[in-house]
């Protein structure tokens, strides 16, 4: 059966405009400008565990994390963290589909100084925002390695729906990977906001930036 006529424009592709919070600040990457931090802030993670699903890393010196930035088709930010003053993660959109309204997030890489964090969700809830509300897709994306158990339990907090699993998808530094996916649609965004926006509200934030509730969408 045919899926019913919808009314759709195509919508714009990420450009260079700055993401703005009230925790962070996310920027088009630019390395001469962000390298520096960023490699001194993953360089605080000893073990690389970082970069064990990524297809790249760890970067054992400057000049190749920044040929990484450099090299990729990915559009990512920069994460300036406002408390730490300093770039501290990255995080990118790819897979960008105007034809069909889908865009995905991926390659998300927090220092451990912004694991877990209020600067860390408020990221997600920037990008989030501005594919519904300024780029205005229909479709956002979160797909990860089946076996990353943090990746999966961060997508449903993250209010994105698990879709299933596509086996055998790739090979990812020699070994087999099957990926799970994940995705919001346009119509959930609203919902989704109002639950974020509780999340961030000062009333639900202690003095060492700590949320008093968790982030909820009913």
């Amino acid at each position: 059966m045919l899926g019913k006529k919808i009314k759709f424009i195509i919508p714009n592709v990420p450009g260079k405009e700055f993401l703005k919070g009230k925790f962070v600040i996310l920027e088009p990457v630019n390395p001469s400008k962000h390298g520096k931090d960023l490699f001194e802030t993953f360089s605080l993670d000893k073990k690389g565990l970082l970069w064990k699903y990524m297809p790249d890393g760890p970067f054992k010196n400057l000049k190749q994390l920044n040929h990484y930035l450099k090299s990729t088709d990915c559009f990512f930010y920069a994460i300036y963290s406002k408390r730490h003053k300093k770039y501290c993660g990255l995080a990118s959109y790819l897979r960008i589909q105007p034809k069909v309204g889908s865009i995905e997030v991926g390659y998300i890489t927090y220092s451990p100084i912004l694991k877990k964090t209020v600067e860390a969700t408020e990221t997600m809830y920037l990008m989030m925002k501005n594919v519904f509300e300024t780029l205005k897709y229909r479709r956002y994306e979160w797909k990860c390695n089946n076996g990353n158990a943090k990746s999966k339990n961060a997508a449903l907090r993250l209010g994105f729906k698990f879709e299933g699993v596509f086996r055998q998808a790739a090979v990812i530094k020699g070994r087999n990977r099957d990926t799970a996916w994940f995705s919001v649609i346009d119509k959930e965004w609203k919902k989704l906001k109002k639950g974020y926006l509780r999340y961030f509200a000062n009333k639900n934030l202690d003095k060492n930036f700590k949320q008093k509730r968790s982030l909820k969408f009913s």
